[in-house]
């Protein structure tokens, strides 16, 4: 073992929603904007058919702002997802990676 530090990639967090939250969600959302800021984990939002963007735009960190689905795509979601993950496993601990296109939704602006 010895004393070698603990060396893992970063978790990614996925929030897909149809809706809006239902309950108090500021603090929530704080703790994930801290999370993101101190490279704990990536933090994705992603808004389906009535999701309410505004919110998820207020939870989202500036640098990834929430995306909607094109229409119930999730399958491609899941295949971005899967080669998104494949790229960043094979760099370096801590590397910046560039991801592949994402065809499966459209960036909030």
């Amino acid at each position: 073992m010895g004393n070698h530090p603990t060396i893992f990639y970063r978790p990614w967090v996925f929030l897909i929603t149809d809706g809006a939250p239902t309950d108090s969600w500021d603090s929530a959302a704080q703790r994930l904007r801290q999370a993101e800021a101190q490279s704990r984990l990536s933090f994705f939002a992603v808004g389906v058919k009535d999701a309410d963007m505004n919110i998820l735009k207020q939870i989202s960190p500036p640098e990834r702002p929430p995306v909607t689905l094109n229409g119930l795509d999730f399958r491609d979601l899941f295949v971005w997802l899967s080669a998104s993950m494949k790229r960043v496993s094979s760099g370096k601990v801590g590397q910046a990676v560039a991801l592949p296109a994402m065809g499966w939704g459209q960036i909030t602006s």
